[in-house]
């Protein structure tokens, strides 16, 4: 069986130990990410465990992994992932602050043949978090364990008013993680449809007014249609054209007050 692009592993990490291990982290050791085009507000990180070799400790490397101060001196990262029978060769603590955006790009790395495999926890995931994988919204969430295949187009914005931290791990290929990965994709949720999606969609308008004014002043219907059936789609909520013309329906006065100018 392929790899999924995306699988939610059946698997159980001790959030809280991994929150009282961040909570160690002083601000001072936190860095910002080495790729500095690829993003605007804070992003930044704190290297658990990298490569010799790297030119710094966020950035890649092919040397033996090295455990960095704040894994060596807090066990609880490692108790925290104890269930979790994996070959880490990177750790690290990734933050992306309030009105932060990664902008879409690809992990190139990550799809030549025996790449390490990318595993993202989130220790903090605010709602108002995009994480688009390939077009789709990844709905993680605390304390979960995603596998993203990062060498297709992603990109995170974070329109919350609290910051996002998630725990990176990549890890050698195993039978072990190819068939949790194989076994979560099974169960992984799947974007929001239909009502569900729309109802996402009024209230990410409500929180993001420039997203608002990219709607405001189209006066032509069938514009406005289209132009809302293609904003939604890029934050992974997907309706019908005929689902959003009953809704604005239903709720016409609310909607006109929302997204007129």
């Amino acid at each position: 069986m392929s790899r999924p692009a995306f699988s939610r592993l059946p698997v159980t990490v001790d959030l809280p130990l991994l929150l009282q291990a961040l909570a160690a982290i002083g601000e001072d050791d936190w860095h910002g990410h080495f790729n500095s085009a690829y993003y605007t507000g804070d992003w930044s990180g704190v290297a658990l465990i990298s490569a010799a070799d790297a030119l710094t400790e966020l950035a890649p490397g092919i040397g033996e992994p090295r455990l960095r101060e704040p894994w060596r001196r807090d066990g609880r990262w490692q108790r925290g992932l104890r269930d979790l029978p994996l070959e880490i060769v990177c750790a690290r603590l990734l933050r992306l602050g309030p009105g932060g955006r990664i902008h879409e790009h690809r992990d190139y790395d990550l799809g030549e043949p025996d790449a390490d495999l990318r595993l993202h926890i989130p220790l903090l995931s605010p709602p108002q978090v995009d994480f688009m994988l390939d077009g789709q919204r990844m709905p993680m969430a605390a304390g979960e364990c995603w596998y993203l295949d990062l060498a297709r187009p992603h990109r995170v914005d974070n329109r919350d008013t609290q910051t996002r931290i998630h725990l990176v791990l990549d890890c050698r290929p195993g039978a072990w993680l190819e068939q949790a990965i194989i076994d979560g994709g099974a169960t992984t949720p799947s974007p929001l449809m239909g009502d569900q999606a729309i109802e996402q969609f009024k209230a990410l308008l409500a929180s993001d007014p420039q997203l608002c004014k990219t709607l405001q002043g189209l006066r032509d219907n069938e514009a406005f249609v289209a132009r809302t059936l293609e904003l939604a789609a890029e934050h992974g909520l997907v309706f019908t054209r005929e689902e959003l013309r009953a809704a604005m329906r239903d709720g016409r006065r609310q909607w006109t007050e929302q997204w007129s100018a």
